[in-house]
């Protein structure tokens, strides 16, 4: 991710969660295919309610449950963009706020990602 001048962008889910799947569908798989975004970001889901074995940023085992707890997360779906070393670089979006927003949310949260990482891979 350094070398590219990537962000990660976290889903923080759980099974169950409706609002979730709404994000994954209506967002993130779009995003996903997005030309170029392959090179601007990486996606990754957290489920907050699963044992998932996970290696985390600092290179140690955990799991996704634990990883969460750790960030602080608890309401489901969070979506947090991350720096190459875990550092958060742009709010979290918390809940699916305002449909019709949503995806412009995101958006700006990659976008907010990039330019605090300083990468040239930002759209303008």
């Amino acid at each position: 991710m350094q070398a590219r001048g990537t962000v990660m962008l976290v889903l923080f889910s759980q099974a169950g969660c409706r609002w979730c799947e709404r994000a994954k569908a209506e967002v993130l798989v779009p995003l996903q295919n997005e030309p170029g975004s392959p090179r601007r970001v990486v996606l990754r889901e957290i489920a907050i309610d699963a044992d998932t074995p996970l290696i985390d940023f600092a290179g140690r085992r955990t799991t996704h449950r634990r990883f969460a707890v750790e960030e602080g997360v608890r309401l489901t779906p969070t979506l947090v963009v991350y720096g190459p070393d875990g550092k958060r670089l742009a709010e979290p979006i918390v809940g699916f706020r305002l449909a019709d927003f949503y995806a412009e949310y995101v958006h700006r949260a990659v976008e907010e990602g990039l330019a605090r990482l300083g990468s040239p891979s930002r759209r303008d």
